[in-house]
Parts: structure tokens; sequence; C-alpha cells
């Protein structure tokens, strides 16, 4: 999955999330200053992004880095994409 349809799964994903359109989002959205997440929303973004991207995330696996700002969720769900093959 090329890195402009993952970003448009996250964007997707963080409107059902927060309940209004996301979009344009680039590399250095803080997705909890910038974005307000939280933990829960954290969560139903991570469960939205599993059924729409059809992967499997560990939480066993996740580190907060990995949610400091949209490109490095993005670079962790390649990774995610880039395991699965």
């Amino acid at each position: 999955m090329e890195n402009t349809a993952v970003v448009e799964s996250v964007e997707t994903a963080l409107t059902e999330v927060l309940e209004r359109e996301v979009s344009g989002l680039t590399a250095d959205v803080r997705l909890f200053e910038d974005l307000h997440l939280d933990s829960t929303s954290v969560m139903e973004m991570l469960m939205s992004l599993e059924d729409s991207m059809d992967v499997a995330i560990d939480p066993e696996t996740l580190d907060m880095d990995d949610f400091m700002t949209v490109g490095t969720l993005t670079a962790y769900l390649q990774r995610l994409l880039g395991e699965g093959k």
C-alpha cells in the first residue's frame, strides 16, 4: 500500500473517531497536541485502521513514539503492511 493510501486510511479513521472531517494531514501533524487524541480515541482509531487496512495491530508492539505524528504513525503502519507480505 502506498504511503498516500496509508495517510488516507488514517484520515478516514480519524474522521470516524473524532466525528469531524479530517483531511489534508501532513507528516508533521501531532496526534495528541494538534488533533487532541486521547488514549481512548487512539484505541478506536487503531481498531478502525485494522478493519480498513486489513492488518492486525498487536498492542505489545506499540510504542508511544509511533504516535507522535501522522508521519510516525504511517511509518508504523507501513512496517506492519511490509511484515504481512
